[in-house]
């Protein structure tokens, strides 16, 4: 008979080895040697010592497409008026701010003039405030005032933009309205040039607590990371391990049509006891 037939002939219980007894216990021996080699290597203090391992993933920023008024980002400020800010329109937007937004003119005739502009991408589209003076386009019609916020600027927020944010922006958001998303609009992402591996918290190695950390950060234009912040917790000090890491890491920065812009991403670091 054909031995292609033996299989379909073999009853149910017929040993896989059959009468090869002595190939099963080598196999088996041969297995067991492997197991106790690598429980002997794993459990060296070389290997114990690698107690974390980094695994860094640069990805487009998950995040949605920003509404043409919110800039992806925002920003506020004020001066501690006792008045709320007052209704006008939005300096240009530009990718750097050198002289931030001010509905009260201070200094009339300065000896440096500087256009006022908001953190925000040179083709946001802004609101259409037909108003000659600087100003938030959502605040009240009345005096000039650069409203109850902090930190230069115009609103109810801080940091030298417009709003009730925080940041050089315009809006309630806080990351400044400049972060493009790459893969959208021809925005490239950014490549890594150094990266730093976070340290293991004193906590979390006591208590041999390993997981995942992801943090959003985002690459400024010379290739810079800024407003790091954790999007996927593991908590007892690994969080501000992997922030403080974040901060050291250094890219080429991502670009829309060749000049360099600034862009979101994702860090993702693994934190692995052996």
């Amino acid at each position: 008979m054909p031995d292609d037939h033996l299989s379909r002939l073999l009853p149910l219980d017929t040993p896989l080895y059959g009468r090869q007894k002595k190939s099963f216990l080598l196999s088996t021996a041969f297995q067991s040697a492997i197991v106790v080699l690598m429980l002997t290597v794993l459990s060296s203090k070389t290997v114990q010592k690698r107690i974390q391992q980094v695994v860094p993933l640069v990805l487009p920023a998950e995040v949605q497409v920003p509404k043409p008024l919110t800039h992806a980002g925002g920003g506020g400020g004020g001066d501690r008026s006792p008045l709320p800010a007052s209704k006008g329109k939005l300096p240009k937007p530009a990718p750097r701010q050198f002289v931030p937004p001010s509905a009260v003119i201070v200094n009339p005739q300065p000896k440096l003039t500087m256009e006022a502009s908001i953190l925000a991408p040179p083709d946001a589209t802004l609101p259409n405030v037909d108003l000659p003076n600087y100003a938030d386009p959502l605040g009240k019609l009345g005096p000039a005032s650069n409203g109850t916020g902090s930190g230069g600027g115009i609103g109810s927020g801080k940091g030298g933009g417009v709003g009730s944010g925080s940041g050089g922006g315009a809006g309630p958001g806080d990351s400044g309205g400049i972060a493009y998303i790459p893969g959208k609009g021809g925005v490239t992402k950014p490549t890594v040039i150094h990266q730093e591996d976070p340290e293991f918290s004193d906590e979390a190695r006591k208590a041999h607590f390993q997981g995942e950390v992801i943090v959003a950060i985002e690459v400024d234009a010379t290739g810079r990371v800024i407003n790091p912040r954790i999007v996927k917790s593991l908590g007892l000090g690994l969080d501000e391990k992997a922030l403080q890491a974040a901060l050291k890491w250094t890219f080429h920065p991502g670009t829309l049509n060749g000049k360099p812009v600034t862009t979101r991403a994702t860090i993702s670091m693994t934190f692995h006891l052996l």
